[in-house]
């Protein structure tokens, strides 16, 4: 097998993210328009930035071609970004396969392992509130053949680990379960799903994009056999991202080409994005347990004056989430996004915006068509500040007169 730890040459290292300057706070009062759609996307933090213009300009080698220094100098920096992921999630950097984003790593993980295992069984569970990408995999590969449980959540959002437990079949191969949802921020327990599959056989793929850089995550200790990652929701850049691949788990590649990752994902490698993935990562793992701190307290600022409003709803169980989301419905109110025009906020998940249908997810957790039109995902990052908190909840008092 490959060791991507073993770049050609020890070319010249790549400064740390670290050794840049921080991001300037913002300053108050706060500069509109304010940005609370971070589940949607982030923005490139600066000092990834950086990194990646040196492999824009000047280290602008194939990491493919090794046999003159431009091509060894980005393989070492490709070699680098692996490991940098690999360690925000506890992995073997080997077992790190380069995507172009979690929506890729999604499909390569499910039509992959279903179509590389399908002589052991035929059945599939998920969740009905699992990002797109899962969902229209599951789609496809039912009109390939394969049947697919698709689990209903409890009314918080979360799946009763007896529930799924019960939906395992002798037949089944493969389970898919997101750890943190794109819309409701809620934490799924996938390490009792791990330990539940684990002990019967079935792979466990988890969408980890909205996890990553807020938990942590180890693979192994969740028993977790494929791992979903985005760079562009974690401050990297948007068009990379990654699949690990548990040692002994079979995928079938799904693009055919120059036999890059193993065979699993050819294509040249983008190593500018990599390198900004890497440093995302690095960034993440030794930032996320003061960043979690900050923006929970921003986000309780938050919740109690939501709290404080006539007709609030809060979607998803308020204990067991990530402290970056809130979600909430506004009874006999109607959308509310459009009447602030200076707040970015997301009426629901950015996969499912081209759809005037109300969110599935919160449909699935029972919720009306009035509710679930009048949603709001407000979601916090990096750069939200308390005068950014509140002023939105100055915009909506009077968005709600």
């Amino acid at each position: 097998m490959t060791d991507f730890l073993a770049p050609s040459r020890a070319a010249a290292p790549c400064r740390s993210p670290l050794d840049l300057p921080a991001p300037a706070a913002r300053p108050e009062p706060p500069a509109l328009p304010i940005y609370l759609d971070y589940a949607a996307t982030t923005p490139v933090d600066p000092r990834v930035a950086q990194q990646m213009l040196v492999f824009m300009t000047e280290k602008f080698g194939n990491p493919a071609s090794t046999s003159h220094g431009f091509g060894q100098d980005a393989a070492f920096a490709v070699a680098k970004a692996r490991a940098q992921v690999a360690a925000l999630v506890e992995a073997p950097a080997a077992r790190i396969v380069w995507t172009s984003g979690a929506t890729e790593s999604n499909n390569l993980a499910l039509k992959g392992a279903a179509h590389a295992n399908r002589a052991r069984g035929n059945h599939l569970v998920t969740v009905a509130t699992e990002h797109k990408a899962v969902l229209d995999s599951m789609r496809r590969l039912e009109s390939e053949g394969f049947e697919v449980t698709y689990l209903q959540p409890q009314a918080n959002g979360l799946v009763d680990p007896a529930a799924f437990e019960a939906a395992l079949r002798p037949d089944t191969i493969l389970a898919s379960v997101m750890m943190v949802n794109n819309e409701i921020g809620v934490i799924q327990p996938v390490g009792e799903f791990g330990r539940i599959c684990r002990a019967r056989g079935v792979l466990l793929h988890v969408d980890a994009a909205q996890a990553a850089g807020k938990l942590h995550i180890d693979v192994e200790r969740l028993h977790i056999d494929l791992l979903s990652l985005s760079a562009h929701k974690l401050y990297g850049p948007k068009g990379i991202g990654a699949l690990y691949v548990r040692e002994g788990v079979r995928l079938e590649a799904q693009m055919d080409g120059g036999g890059h990752e193993q065979g699993l994902r050819s294509g040249t490698l983008p190593s500018h994005q990599i390198v900004g993935m890497g440093a995302a990562c690095e960034l993440a793992r030794l930032e996320m347990d003061a960043e979690a701190l900050r923006i929970g307290a921003l986000r309780d600022r938050l919740r109690d004056g939501l709290a404080a409003l006539p007709g609030v709803r809060f979607n998803g169980d308020l204990d067991r989430r990530i402290p970056h989301n809130l979600n909430v419905s506004f009874a006999d109110c109607g959308p509310l996004a459009e009447r602030l025009p200076d707040i970015a906020v997301s009426a629901g998940s950015a996969c499912n915006s081209a759809s005037a249908a109300p969110s599935y997810v919160l449909r699935a957790l029972g919720l009306g068509d009035a509710l679930a039109r009048s949603a709001m995902r407000i979601t916090l990052g990096r750069y939200t500040g308390l005068a950014d908190v509140d002023h939105f909840l100055l915009q909506l008092r009077l968005a709600l007169r």
